[in-house]
């Protein structure tokens, strides 16, 4: 697997008067100047390294960890806009990343943000970002488990909910009524794997799904009762943004968990809110 955007532990060859070269394999030897090279490095050693081309299409390393690495989609700032080659945006290196005009979906402005794939350019062995996110998503039928822990990039909002982009590698769809309030495009979010579609599609959660997903729910609207000297202002009808506000869950968590709390007679449910069954506490 190619290097070239990606992280890499390089072994050091020799030191020069640029810094030190790396044992890239078939890429050759790759230059990580002194001013990034960890304190103390030798030849012989490996170094963690990002590997990327320089303002001179020369390989070279760097110990920083850019924004958005090969195979990784990111919201990031554009810097600049050239009428010919495309715009260039910030990905935390020296070196901006580069959106070939051909590469762009709607508009693209300085000072504005651009949700962008990471690739290689086959053409120019660059790389460079494009917009065109979903022609680089998996197709394939994902392996994912119902409740399995994902990473989500918010990529257009849609009549349902909003479309993201699930561990930059599949479309998933996160459904409105999953949700307190609005989402920004580009937002990352943790998430959760609610079911994979026979289209390889996958719809998506902000909690764990299942059973156990509801005992922390539970548990933590008890200690949030007892702080409270037991009750609390919010019940079934509670707005889904106060409820993710005052407990950090969406409103279906936590009808689920009040109803379970309700049928082990643990707390009552009354039109002002909740309250835990027997003597307050005080």
């Amino acid at each position: 697997m190619s290097i070239l955007g990606k992280r890499a532990f390089l072994p050091v060859v020799r030191q020069a008067a640029p810094g030190f070269y790396l044992d890239g394999g078939p890429l050759g030897e790759i230059l990580l100047p002194g001013r990034s090279a960890p304190s103390g490095v030798q030849p012989g050693e490996s170094v963690d390294v990002f590997v990327y081309r320089d303002s001179e299409d020369r390989l070279v390393a760097t110990t920083r960890t850019p924004l958005a690495m090969v195979g990784e989609v990111a919201w990031l700032r554009v810097l600049s806009h050239h009428h010919s080659m495309g715009a260039f945006l910030d990905w935390g290196l020296e070196k901006d990343l580069l959106l070939p005009r051909r590469e762009y979906a709607g508009g693209v402005h300085p000072g504005g943000h651009a949700l962008v794939f990471v690739t290689v350019d086959e053409r120019s062995n660059r790389i460079v970002a494009t917009c065109r996110i979903n022609r680089h998503l998996n197709l394939s039928a994902p392996t994912y488990g119902k409740g399995q822990a994902v990473k989500l990039i918010v990529e257009s909002e849609t009549l349902l909910g909003y479309r993201v982009v699930v561990n930059h590698a599949h479309a998933g769809l996160l459904y409105r009524t999953e949700l307190a309030g609005p989402l920004a495009i580009g937002q990352s979010l943790d998430g959760f794997v609610r079911t994979v579609r026979v289209d390889g599609k996958i719809d998506v959660g902000l909690d764990p799904a299942g059973a156990d997903r509801i005992l922390p729910f539970s548990e933590q609207i008890l200690r949030a009762l007892e702080k409270a000297g037991g009750h609390l202002p919010y019940h079934d009808g509670s707005s889904p943004e106060a409820i993710r506000n005052a407990f950090g869950m969406s409103k279906k968590a936590f009808k689920q968990a009040i109803g379970g709390l309700f049928r082990q007679r643990l707390i009552v449910i009354e039109p002002d809110g909740i309250r835990v069954v027997g003597p307050q506490v005080s």
